[in-house]
C-alpha cells in the first residue's frame, strides 16, 4: 500500500449481550435481512464484487472500510453522514474532523458501488445500507465467515465536524471513557472488547503510539506495559525525532521516509496483519499492542476477563464479532420516511 494512502484505526470495542442492547438502539429493530429482495435483488452481489476487486488490489482497504463504518455509526448513527462532502448549512462536515481528515479511506469504493446500483435500481438503496454491506464484505474478505446483514437504513441530511468530538475515541482514551461511550450507544462492554478485535488488521501511524516508546511518563521513558522486545522492534519502525537514523535518512534523500507529521505506518498485528483473528487478544496478553487504549483492556477489571476468553477461542470471537457488527449497524438508524435515499452519497438530494 502506498504510504500516501493511510489506514489508521481508532478504538473499536463491543460485545454480544444482544437482548439487552437491542432494546436501547433507536430504530434498529425495524431493520431486516432481505430488505431489497423485491426492489433490488442484485444489490449485495454488486457490493461484494466491487469490494472484492478493491481489496484484491489493496488489502489495506478492508480495515479502512471497517473504520469508516464505525466512524459513521458512532456520530449521530449509521446514516452515511460521514460520506457527505457538504451540506446546505455550509458547516464543516464529519470527514473534515481531525479524527477523520486525511486518514479516512474507502470513500471511492462506496462511490463506485453507488454508481453501479443507481444504474440498475435508481433511488432505491441507501448509502447507509451500501456502507453496511461493504463493511460486511470487507470483514469476510479478511477471513471471517459470511453473515447476513439487516438493511432498511435511510441516509441522513446533516453532517457536522463538531459532532465528532466526544463520540470518537483516541489512542490514549481510558477503558472507562471508551466503555461509557459504547454504553451510551446501547452497546455492551463485551461488544466493545469483541469489536476492538478489528485492530487485528490495519495500520497505525507512529504518532499515535510513539509516546509509549520515548516519553511515557516522568518516571518511565518506555511504557512498562509494553514488552521490551516489541518496544525495540517498534523503535526501529518509529525512530525518535532527531535521532541519528532520521538525520541519516534526510542526508541520503529519504526524508520522505516519514509520512508528514503522522510518522510511518506500522502494522497493528505483525504476525497476521491482513487476517481478522483473535491474535489481537493474544498480543494484548503478551503486552504487544501498539495502542495504549487497547493494551489497557488486558489489565482493566471491566475487560480483562473478556480479553482472556477471546484469546483462547477464535471461533467464539469470530461469532461474537459478526453479531456485534450487526449491533453496531443498528445504532440510531433512520428508517421509514426519515432521512432520504441519496442519489449521490457525497451530497444530499
Amino acid at each position: 500500500m502506498a504510504l500516501g494512502c493511510v489506514t489508521i484505526v481508532t478504538i473499536f470495542i463491543f460485545c454480544s449481550m444482544l437482548h439487552s442492547s437491542e432494546a436501547t438502539i433507536v430504530g434498529g429493530n425495524s431493520l431486516h435481512v432481505g430488505f431489497y429482495d423485491n426492489t433490488c435483488p442484485q444489490v449485495e452481489k454488486i457490493v461484494a464484487d466491487v469490494v472484492d476487486n478493491a481489496i484484491r488490489e489493496d488489502r489495506g482497504l478492508a480495515a479502512g472500510l471497517i473504520r469508516l463504518f464505525f466512524h459513521d455509526c458512532f456520530v449521530n448513527g449509521c446514516d452515511a453522514s460521514i460520506l457527505l462532502d457538504s451540506t446546505p448549512s455550509g458547516e464543516p462536515v464529519e470527514k473534515e474532523s481531525p479524527a477523520n481528515g486525511k486518514t479516512i479511506r474507502g470513500l471511492e469504493i462506496i462511490d463506485e458501488i453507488k454508481d453501479q446500483i443507481e444504474e440498475q435500481c435508481p433511488e432505491t438503496v441507501s448509502c447507509a445500507d451500501i456502507l453496511a454491506f461493504a463493511t460486511r464484505d470487507a470483514v469476510v474478505r479478511s477471513g471471517i465467515s459470511n453473515y447476513p446483514v439487516p438493511a432498511g437504513r435511510r441516509d441522513g441530511l446533516s453532517s457536522r465536524s463538531a459532532d465528532v468530538l466526544g463520540n470518537i475515541f483516541g489512542p490514549k482514551s481510558s477503558v472507562d471513557e471508551i466503555t461509557e461511550g459504547f454504553i451510551r450507544k446501547g452497546l455492551t462492554v463485551e461488544e466493545m472488547v469483541v469489536l476492538t478485535g478489528a485492530h487485528s488488521i490495519g495500520k497505525s501511524h507512529c504518532k499515535f503510539f510513539q509516546e509509549r516508546l520515548y516519553n511515557h511518563s516522568s518516571t518511565n521513558t518506555k511504557d512498562p506495559n509494553l514488552d521490551d522486545a516489541h518496544a525495540n522492534y517498534l523503535s526501529r519502525k518509529c525512530p525518535a525525532r532527531g535521532s541519528l537514523l532520521v538525520e541519516f535518512l534526510g542526508k541520503i534523500g529519504l526524508g520522505g521516509f516519514f509520512v508528514d507529521e503522522l510518522g510511518n505506518l506500522v502494522d497493528l498485528d505483525q504476525v497476521t496483519p491482513v487476517i481478522l483473528d483473535n491474535a489481537f487478544y493474544i498480543n494484548l496478553l503478551h503486552r504487544r499492542s501498539l495502542l495504549q487504549s487497547d493494551q489497557a483492556m488486558a489489565f482493566h477489571p471491566r475487560t480483562s476477563e473478556i480479553v482472556q476468553r477471546m484469546a483462547v477461542d477464535q471461533r467464539e470471537w469470530s461469532k461474537k464479532f459478526t453479531m456485534a457488527m450487526n449491533q453496531l449497524g443498528r445504532v440510531d438508524v433512520l428508517t421509514g420516511e426519515q432521512g432520504e435515499i441519496r442519489k449521490n452519497c457525497r451530497v444530499v438530494n
